[in-house]
């Protein structure tokens, strides 16, 4: 397997930079309005994927693009963006160790679509992940 081209690798990086998210927008969003926080923090974003594209040649005109793409990557733009404005909220109201926990119902809730909607077929250590992280979650929100 090649490391630098395996999604394994990849899904690491993006738990390790998502737990850092939790404590830097922990810090961050304190004393100021978590709206203006989330809209601060997608700039960067912004910025750092421009970058990114620009120092790969990775830019493609957008009339190229299919349009069920475009469909698609909107609506997972206002999910993006929902789901951050509640996160940030979250975080200035609550502890980083309770937030960032439960925020990752969005794994469970990921493994459900992937079976109904995209048709993904079940497996056993993916059904019982699933029920573990929503029994943690659970146990993280309740007690």
């Amino acid at each position: 397997m090649n490391l630098r081209e395996s999604w394994l690798l990849f899904a690491i990086g993006s738990a390790f930079f998502a737990a850092l998210t939790a404590l830097f927008g922990k810090l961050g969003v304190a004393g100021i309005n978590s709206n203006l926080a989330t809209f601060i923090r997608t700039v960067v974003i912004l910025v750092v994927t421009a970058g990114i594209l620009s120092l790969r040649s990775e830019w493609a005109k957008p009339s190229g693009l299919p349009w069920h793409s475009w469909v698609f990557l909107v609506l997972s733009g206002i999910a993006t963006g929902l789901s951050w404005l509640c996160y940030y909220r979250a975080l200035q109201l609550g502890p980083v160790s309770k937030v960032a926990p439960i925020d990752k119902l969005s794994v469970a809730m990921a493994i459900v679509f992937g079976l109904l909607v995209l048709g993904e077929k079940p497996s056993w250590p993916v059904l019982i992940g699933g029920v573990l992280i929503v029994a943690g979650s659970l146990v993280i929100a309740l007690f």
